[in-house]
């Protein structure tokens, strides 16, 4: 079959799953609850659309204007009040950030378009892009290069790190590049803009929040407010068990659980009202357009520390079956090398900054472009080349009828969410027991009387660990977490973090951030088996495809959030 042959047929496949209505119009009407019962009249439902349209229409400008005048008043008090001086840099940020969302739905986008634009093209755009194609990859190297040792040499030192530790952070991001190129599926088609601007995107993150202020106060609110939100989940939990046990035992059961089941309802009623697709298409728009990746490895990539693996996919389920090998290498790439919020409380609760929680998986999301277009090229024609489309879903029986039930629905999707986190925990960290058990028995045998998995692996994971910029003396302890995190989870990596940091002879600093940056990703057994299962759900004439490119993919993330441990430790 000729490729024109495969992509008319691509695209008669998504012409038959598309919905009426325009999926590109993230904020558009929702289709009322009339609309959805059987046998409802066509007239009602014209009427209901009309009379909701009218009412919104009338009053909207009077309520966007009472919401900016309102974000304003609480910008001036960061200014003007004592007590929230010192917090002036992020309530400037973020009520600037939306008191001119409100101002563009009246003023047209051409007030800023148009002088942006003259001075854009004639000095920036149209010089550059009369440049030959090699001599646009040689500045994109250049760029790269430049940030990448600046970053590294260009800050003082601060105690117990040398350079010749932050050199070899260096040395570590050029080693783990190569490979993914010395490996790739297809070199001659590697998309090197995107390897470029991803890494490069990666680096400046890392700057911003590690060696300016302002970001590190940004990325702290953010922190604080995601921590302090899931928090909020132990109300519900004190009303089936009790203060003492949710607050100062903080079992894992429930805890983590009750706050993962309360995050994944919450963002379901964002769904209902649009506000999630809205977040997430703008931040995909942004790397659909640097990157020039695909639209639906756009939304999936950018979605994915927001909902987590496999959930992510969802947001394009019409054009699953239809993805190209690399954009489903993309997706699990992504899904890998990054967490999700529902889980963000369990690594606090261990003592993980959050903050350095969401760097390490803003920081992924362009790495992890760069790394899986590096090891898996695009051979084909993706579908959703040239715009960024998310799926609202079909409006049917089972659709919420207002936000209350769409809380609702997500409460219980949340509990099974929340029954295979504790399948999954329970059942692998056993199974890891039991063969460490097995090992133990045989190296006994040899004389050895501590052989585990994580020992093991742990020796194979010196060279990884060396490249990260690790203190000589911890690499092995280093080693083993990373291991314990591949076989097992990141869960169990954490705890075991949580325990060395407790005990006499806890890890230094610089060892203690890079792991904290290292282990902040899903590449694990136990996550290979949810994406394959529920990619090949989605797309059951992909399957064979899936199971075969999932641990490429795997390796892929866990390397990503090496790298990303590496990039940290040259900052510190």
């Amino acid at each position: 079959m000729s490729a024109v042959q495969v992509n008319n047929e691509r695209q008669s496949i998504v012409e038959r799953k598309q919905t009426a209505s325009d999926s590109s119009s993230v904020l558009g009407n929702r289709t009322s609850a009339a609309e959805v019962e059987k046998g409802a009249p066509q007239e009602d439902v014209e009427e209901y659309r009309e009379h909701s349209s009218t009412s919104y229409e009338r009053f909207r400008p009077f309520i966007l204007l009472g919401l900016a005048l309102l974000i304003f008043g609480w910008w001036v008090s960061s200014i003007v009040l004592p007590a929230t001086r010192h917090r002036w840099i992020v309530q400037t940020f973020w009520a600037w950030t939306f008191i001119l969302i409100i101002a563009f739905r009246f003023i047209p986008n051409s007030v800023v378009s148009k002088p942006v634009a003259a001075v854009w093209g004639p000095l920036v755009a149209r010089p550059f892009g009369r440049l030959p194609r090699g001599a646009k990859l040689g500045l994109g190297w250049l760029a790269l290069l430049s940030i990448v040792f600046g970053s590294a040499f260009g800050f003082p030192l601060p105690q117990g790190t040398t350079y010749g530790d932050r050199a070899i952070s260096v040395l570590g991001l050029f080693v783990f590049q190569f490979s993914f190129w010395l490996t790739s599926h297809k070199r001659s088609q590697i998309p090197w803009q995107t390897v470029i601007v991803g890494l490069f995107f990666q680096q400046a993150i890392a700057l911003f929040v590690l060696k300016t202020d302002a970001g590190f106060q940004i990325f702290k609110w953010i922190a604080f407010l995601a921590s302090d939100f899931l928090e909020e989940s132990h109300v519900g939990a004190i009303f089936f068990f009790d203060e003492d046990t949710v607050v100062n035992k903080q079992w894992f059961f429930v805890t983590v659980l009750s706050a993962i089941v309360f995050f994944i309802a919450f963002v379901q009623m964002l769904y209902y009202l649009g506000v999630m697709q809205w977040i997430i298409r703008n931040f995909a728009w942004f790397f659909f357009k640097t990157m020039n990746v695909s639209g639906a490895e756009a939304v999936i990539a950018a979605a994915s520390p927001f909902i987590g693996q496999g959930e992510s996919a969802c947001l394009v389920r019409p054009y699953v079956e239809v993805m190209t090998d690399s954009e489903i290498h993309l997706a699990m790439t992504s899904g890998f090398s990054t967490i999700a919020g529902s889980v963000l409380l369990a690594y606090i609760s261990l003592g993980v900054p959050a903050q350095n929680l969401i760097t390490s998986s803003v920081m992924s999301i362009p790495a992890s472009m760069a790394t899986s277009k590096l090891r898996y090229p695009e051979t084909e024609e993706p579908v959703t080349r040239g715009r960024v489309i998310i799926d609202r879903g079909e409006p049917g029986p089972d659709a919420p009828a207002n936000t209350l039930h769409a809380f609702s629905q997500g409460a219980i999707f949340g509990l099974v969410v929340a029954g295979l986190v504790l399948a999954n925990v329970l059942t692998i960290l056993s199974l890891v027991a039991a063969i460490n058990g097995l090992l133990t028995w045989i190296g006994k045998g040899f004389g050895i009387h501590a052989l585990t998995l994580q020992l093991i692996l742990g020796y194979i994971f010196y060279p990884l660990t060396f490249f990260l910029g690790v203190p000589r003396g911890e690499i092995i302890r280093v080693s083993r977490l990373l291991a314990t995190k591949l076989v097992a989870n990141e869960f169990s990596a954490y705890l075991s973090l949580q325990a060395i940091m407790s005990s006499d002879d806890p890890l230094s600093y610089r060892a203690w951030i890079i792991t904290q940056y290292a282990l902040c990703g899903f590449a694990n057994l136990g996550s290979l088996g949810i994406q394959v299962g529920v990619l090949s759900a989605m797309a059951p004439s992909k399957a064979k495809i899936i199971s075969r490119i999932a641990l490429s993919a795997m390796i892929c993330g866990f390397v990503t959030t090496m790298q990303t441990a590496g990039i940290a430790g040259m900052l510190i």
